[in-house]
């Protein structure tokens, strides 16, 4: 029974039939991503060779995730997110069939596909917070870690397995296919939106605008759990983010050989599969602040553990402790923000929470870069993940409501009834 206990909770999927709808389809849709931003990175590789034109693709898509989430916040609480969603789902798959059209083209389209990256961003940006709040209002407090659990497990999945089908899927018919493959997995996404409950403004919202911007971040500011959920997230990415240290600690240690660097990504990712599979421990325990401290902590140990081995082995175990530990924390930050925000605020707090998932890990990627160029990887990994503990021990001391934070089970008259 404790094995079993263990496992991921699939109640959310057997007992909230619009739940399972929407799973399945967002699953769908995130296969569908993954394919579309393997083939955008080989087509720009393919028609420049040029490393640098490569490395716009993430400037074209982070700026428009920040900026239009930031606008999307002034009207996310005020209008029917439920339509929001299926309207900016549109948008994608059209998005998705003019990059097909562009990669058919004989002549060179490399500055049209990263123009539609960056509106493929701004879709996502807006549509991404609308429906980050669909779960809490599909399942009740005691399901609502699982069914974040859930969602994490088919965001892993995708991950690790999308690429791999883009790839085969590629050698056979070119990247056209991978764009049209994500539109037509995107149309799994819109029926399990269309299938769920309009979703009306809360009279509580207040007015749309500038003003609804700066009231989603003050009450951020003066709810002590999410402000330091929020802060935990950003000590973890900013301070111990390793992914661009990867090919120098391959390069330093490995010999740079490209199968290494498959395996350091692949560890990462791997970690995360089997802490998802295996999520029901944190899913149904009450303390879900504790848990997201202890994640982070061992992310950071994992780390700087990495920055001291030369082993493959260690690193490639290591590598997956700290995926591990950073999809329970994400399943532990989900379950505390979306239990603590009012309908009135959850998509404002949606779109603060995007925006965070965004910045921190590019700026973490920086700073690791900045420090691993004057010294070494091993060096930014170590004084990474050790002032990733500091930052988190000063959490812990200056943020108490946040180890304390306590689920409270849900009342049968206010659990909502499955649909």
């Amino acid at each position: 029974m404790k094995l079993l206990g263990a496992l991921v909770d699939v109640r959310p999927l057997r007992e909230y039939p619009a739940f399972r709808r929407l799973w399945l389809g967002t699953t769908a849709a995130g296969f569908g991503g993954q394919m579309s931003v393997f083939a955008v990175t080989l087509y720009v590789w393919e028609h420049t060779h040029d490393p640098v034109k490569v490395g716009l693709i993430g400037a074209f898509a982070a700026a428009p995730l920040v900026a239009f989430a930031l606008i999307g916040s002034a009207f996310l609480d005020h209008v029917d997110r439920r339509r929001l969603a299926l309207v900016t789902t549109w948008g994608q798959i059209l998005t998705s069939l003019l990059m097909a059209a562009v990669a058919v083209r004989s002549d060179d389209g490399v500055w049209a596909m990263l123009a539609l990256v960056g509106v493929a961003g701004g879709f996502s940006a807006v549509g991404g917070p609308a429906r980050r709040t669909f779960v809490p209002r599909l399942l009740p407090t005691d399901r609502l870690a699982g069914g974040l659990a859930l969602n994490h497990l088919s965001f892993q999945m995708a991950l690790l397995l999308g690429p791999a089908l883009a790839g085969v899927l590629t050698a056979r018919w070119g990247t056209t296919v991978c764009f049209v493959g994500n539109a037509l997995l995107c149309v799994a996404a819109l029926i399990g939106i269309a299938g769920l409950p309009p979703t009306k403004p809360a009279a509580a919202a207040g007015r749309a605008g500038a003003g609804a911007v700066w009231a989603g971040i003050a009450f951020v500011a003066r709810t002590p759990a999410i402000r330091g959920a929020f802060m935990v997230d950003l000590c973890a990415t900013v301070l111990a983010m390793p992914m661009a240290l990867f090919p120098v600690v391959n390069q330093e240690r490995f010999g740079g050989s490209p199968e290494v660097l498959g395996l350091l990504t692949s560890a990462v990712a791997l970690g995360g599969i089997l802490a998802s599979a295996l999520s029901g421990t944190v899913t149904r325990s009450r303390r879900p602040g504790l848990v997201l401290l202890g994640c982070g902590a061992g992310w950071a140990v994992s780390l700087a553990g990495v920055g001291v081995s030369g082993q493959l082995p260690v690193v490639l175990a290591l590598l997956a402790l700290a995926g591990a530990a950073d999809t329970w924390s994400v399943v532990a930050r989900g379950t505390i923000v979306q239990s603590s925000t009012p309908d009135s605020h959850r998509g404002r707090v949606a779109a603060l929470e995007h925006i965070v998932g965004v910045a921190g890990p590019h700026a973490g990627g920086l700073r690791a870069g900045l420090v691993g160029a004057e010294t070494s990887a091993g060096t930014a990994l170590v004084v990474g993940g050790v002032t990733c503990l500091s930052g988190l021990a000063l959490i812990t001391a200056l943020v108490p409501p946040l180890r304390r934070f306590t689920m409270t089970r849900p009342s049968p008259a206010s659990a909502p009834a499955p649909v």
